[in-house]
């Protein structure tokens, strides 16, 4: 079963191969039917049958079931105070910034049958890293009505030679915006808290290039993808080391040391930089998974992108 319900793109194929293709600069309504994303969330309150023989439905009123309005799939039971956020919400939260901001939706989708949506946009930001390696940023925002996910507003930056996907932090350190569903989603409210962070691009920037110029040794690539997979390093041993999650170690450590895309760029090759994009790559491509939506699932949302905020942080204490 795959995880992707349906999915709209812009400009080039996505890194996961999925969706239907658009041309660029569409309207909100045509994403919105191309994404799959033009239908709503419908409430009504959870019922039971009481009785064994004369039966009567009863409400409970202290839960609600969500459900699709095109096809009536339940989605989720919730309580009474959960508040709703539709996928067409997802869509308009982009209107004035592509309209007035420069900003372009590349892909949006539903994921999980409804449960989980989303769009992302280009922001126009981007930058050279040592000449020809490229890293352009977007904005994610996805929500989930079954639990799994709060609405999140989350930058994201892309590095064009592998399409590998890493969260920028914002100004205040977090990773994201989120709106926990037992509050009213407010699009302007949450947009002027990333309007605020708009200069952690510039931040987030300045740490690619510090990582880009830390050159790492063997010692330090070991003990860096041992802490990745959770394993105990081993001084004595070279790499691959033959521990618990070796092969995971052994394939990371394989696109860093040269069969990685971009991992021979002048900006990766033996550096922290390269180490982290070997994660990230590993995670976005190889990491094993039910399918190609599914990893996209855990890459952006899930223990993958886990993993990548654990390679960042980890290789920002190589240059501190």
């Amino acid at each position: 079963m795959h995880a992707v319900q349906s999915m709209a793109y812009a400009g080039e194929v996505p890194w996961h191969g999925l969706g239907n293709p658009l041309a660029r600069n569409q309207s909100i309504d045509t994403w919105a039917h191309q994404a799959g994303m033009d239908w709503t969330i419908n409430e009504t309150e959870v019922c039971f049958i009481a009785g064994s023989e004369r039966r009567s439905i009863k409400a409970f009123p202290s839960q609600k079931v969500l459900y699709r309005s095109d096809n009536k799939l339940p989605l989720s039971v919730v309580s009474e105070r959960y508040h709703t956020v539709q996928p067409r919400e997802i869509l308009e939260f982009y209107r004035d910034l592509t309209e007035l901001g420069g900003f372009e939706l590349e892909t949006a989708g539903v994921l999980k049958e409804g449960r989980k949506f989303w769009a992302l946009a280009k922001t126009g930001q981007a930058a050279n890293i040592k000449g020809n390696d490229l890293v352009q940023g977007y904005l994610l925002l996805a929500t989930a009505c079954d639990g799994t996910l709060a609405t999140t507003a989350q930058f994201t930056s892309i590095r064009v030679v592998c399409a590998n996907t890493l969260h920028v932090a914002l100004k205040d350190g977090s990773s994201a915006v989120k709106v926990p569903h037992s509050t009213q989603f407010d699009a302007q409210a949450v947009k002027k808290q990333l309007g605020i962070a708009i200069s952690s691009w510039d931040t987030f920037m300045a740490q690619v290039k510090a990582l880009a110029d830390c050159k790492v040794s063997d010692a330090q690539a070991k003990a860096f993808l041992c802490s990745i997979v959770g394993v105990p390093a081993i001084q004595s041993q070279p790499l691959p080391l033959p521990v618990t999650g070796e092969r995971t170690i052994k394939a990371i450590h394989e696109l860093y040391a040269g069969d990685g895309k971009g991992s021979n760029l002048l900006s990766a090759k033996g550096t922290a930089w390269g180490l982290v994009n070997s994660v990230t790559e590993f995670v976005d491509h190889h990491r094993r998974a039910r399918s190609a939506d599914h990893r996209l699932d855990a890459a952006w949302f899930g223990q993958g992108a886990a993993i990548k905020e654990k390679a960042w942080e980890e290789a920002l204490s190589l240059v501190a």
